[in-house]
């Protein structure tokens, strides 16, 4: 049974087990609001039906009629949640995620044009009936009309001419128009089957929901073309097509060169233990609970994360840092860009074989560290806020700087999880003094409760140079469906300041880019090979194989709020989970003691290696205290008092 607080999201169940239902349900139609689905911000007017559990929508009734549909919705399939208070349903098919909302203003519109349609109509009707009357009074008495045909009826006049054009020039007999006249009132009055003239004339003025809304539609069509600034196209459909298959193999770069972490780096192959099997984990009984909200805030059980936490996966993108080398040596300001428009998508192909599981959320204070002598780089991150989660990081090199702090949120909808990063992200190319800048997309892990789990990355990005208006990129990353050809594809373009497009990009996230048009355009990027056997070992890259790797010689010298000590992470990358879920619950319960102990002493905590900083927007940014290598050099963490976290 749904909770009845008004303020909480409800799950509308269906029947249950040996129950049936007969009676097939009333049709119902009217306009609702719809979320945007590109950016994800803002809603449109649309015309929904509802009709034997289908549901179905357009821009108008008049689309409905002409089968232009924009969308079509078992909603019998689908996982159904209401907010009364805020009049908001939200629907997951598994496949799309639809957010619908009823206004008032469109309710208390739609019915005071709903009530001048009625009184016009009425008083239209009444008059056709009056001038109908006298003719039919007329022809009783005379069996004749001779000035019938000079009534000013638009009805009559229409099919005098079409019942003339069908029979000839020759003078058509008057009963013929009377009649004419009486059956264009019956079907204007609504043909209402076996109800006398004077009955349908009353009920008249008892207009149908779709006749109101249809009238209502028609009148403001204009007024709302005019204020509505989506993009049609991509509201539902996708209009990329699979062109990457088609390039030249020829014009591609070798997998050697931007193969990442392909090559033999003296570091671990694979991870110590497979993943364990989930199958016998009741998810619904878990998150049944918790539609619309903010997962971060829920425990969820050790078996389905995997061996990585959110800090060490904000280091996975910089898997391929040999592109921002190769942009920090790139004269070019166009080619630069598409550059980093390759390195900006390649930090989504990992996650391609990773729907499976999430990573650990890190404890507030938790750090990690990573130096990467063959990459040339040096990385620090940390969990500077716990609610609301951000995530800050740092890394250096000789060619560039990069920085980001990112707020997470991950809300259920009942067959599926989006994850909203909210942040931006940061390269400094200083050979060229520039500045990217660019912001996330929308990421969605599809079939939560049951069948193949399949995620998806969609909206748009912009990478902008702060330091030069040259150019700027605009990446769309397309959403599609788990069968379509479509599924995982990138278009973008960079554009001159002119607005002329002077690069052109496409390809998918997890294969590759591409710059040019289809056949001779030429590959940026490719992502490497997969280990051996990925599937068996949470779908890891042999670059995230190697981020939770503790070396004896690493031990002294990091500090211990990294993630490599984190026991229950450690636990289950061995293989025991029984030892993990004890020490998560362990290392979960000790940090709302701290949080607890901290609330009633006023005590605000403050990170150790990032500071808070207010930028040119006036925006809020995490960014490097430059501490954290200086101390690590001297005295040491190991000669610190540090935090104990688990």
């Amino acid at each position: 049974k749904p909770m009845s607080h008004p303020d909480s999201w409800e799950i509308i169940e269906g029947l249950k087990i040996g129950q049936s239902n007969v009676q097939r349900p009333d049709k119902h139609e009217g306009f609702m609001l719809k979320k945007r689905k590109w950016p994800l911000k803002g809603w449109h007017k649309r015309f929904f039906v509802l009709d034997n559990g289908m549901l179905k929508y357009s821009k108008s009734p008049i689309d409905i009629q002409k089968g232009k549909l924009h969308g079509c919705i078992d909603v019998g399939l689908s996982v159904m949640s209401i907010k009364k208070r805020a009049r908001r349903i939200d629907l997951d098919t598994e496949e799309h995620l639809y957010h619908l909302k009823v206004s008032i203003e469109l309710d208390t519109e739609k019915h005071i044009y709903h009530l001048k349609v009625k009184l016009a109509r009425c008083q239209s009707s009444l008059i056709e009936l009056s001038k109908l009357l006298q003719s039919l009074e007329g022809l009783q008495r005379t069996q004749s009309a001779p000035n019938f045909t000079d009534m000013q009826v638009t009805h009559t006049h229409t099919h005098t001419q079409s019942h003339t054009h069908r029979h000839g020039p020759h003078q058509v007999d008057v009963k013929d128009n009377v009649l004419i006249v009486f059956l264009c009132f019956l079907k204007k009055g609504g043909e209402q089957r076996g109800i006398p003239l004077t009955q349908q004339t009353s009920n008249e003025s008892r207009l149908s929901m779709s006749e109101s809304v249809s009238e209502f539609f028609d009148a403001q069509e204009v007024l709302l073309s005019a204020s509505s600034s989506e993009n049609e196209a991509s509201d539902d459909e996708s209009y990329v097509s699979d062109v990457s298959d088609n390039i030249s193999e020829d014009n591609a770069m070798p997998n050697g060169d931007l193969a990442g972490s392909a090559f033999r780096n003296g570091r671990r192959p694979c991870l110590p233990a497979p993943s364990p099997d989930c199958s016998n984990i009741n998810l619904w009984n878990i998150l049944r609970n918790n539609i619309g909200k903010d997962l971060s805030k829920v425990s969820m059980p050790v078996e389905l994360n995997e061996p990585l936490n959110t800090l060490q996966h904000m280091c996975e993108e910089l898997e391929y840092t040999e592109l921002l080398d190769r942009a920090a040596d790139t004269e070019d300001p166009y080619e630069r860009m598409a550059i980093m428009a390759a390195f900006v998508i390649s930090g989504y192909s990992s996650t391609y074989y990773r729907a499976g599981s999430k990573p650990f959320n890190p404890l507030l204070g938790e750090t990690y560290e990573c130096i990467r002598e063959d990459k040339g780089m040096c990385f620090i991150a940390e969990q500077v806020s716990h609610h609301p989660p951000i995530s800050a990081c740092h890394a250096d090199s000789n060619k560039f700087t990069f920085l980001q702090d990112v707020r997470w949120k991950n809300k259920f909808w009942g067959k599926s999880m989006e994850i909203l990063p909210i942040g931006t992200v940061n390269v400094i190319l200083p050979s060229f003094g520039d500045h990217y800048e660019w912001n996330k997309v929308t990421t969605c892990v599809h079939n939560i409760l049951s069948g193949r789990r399949w995620i998806e990355h969609y909206g748009e990005i912009t990478v902008r140079n702060t330091k030069s208006s040259a150019c700027i990129c605009k990446l769309t990353f397309v959403k599609g469906n788990y069968w379509s050809s479509n599924v995982n594809e990138v278009q973008g373009f960079v554009m001159d300041q002119e607005g002329k497009v002077v690069r052109r990009l496409f390809g998918k996230w997890h294969e590759g880019l591409y710059c040019g048009v289809p056949p001779s355009a030429r590959c940026i990027w490719r992502p490497g090979s997969m280990p051996t056997d990925y599937e068996l070992y949470y779908g890891f890259t042999r670059f995230a194989i190697e981020l939770n790797e503790l070396c004896p010689e690493m031990q002294d010298l990091l500090p211990p709020t990294d993630a490599r000590f984190r026991p229950d992470q450690r636990h289950l990358e061995e293989g025991n989970v029984e030892m993990a879920a004890s020490e998560k619950q362990r290392i979960e319960d000790m940090q709302r003691t701290r949080r607890k102990w901290q609330d009633e002493n006023d005590i605000k905590h403050e990170p150790r290696f990032f500071k808070k900083v207010v930028d040119a927007n006036q925006r809020e940014r995490w960014v490097t205290n430059n501490t954290y290598w200086e101390l690590r050099k001297s005295p040491g963490f190991i000669n610190m008092e540090n935090p104990n976290l688990w």
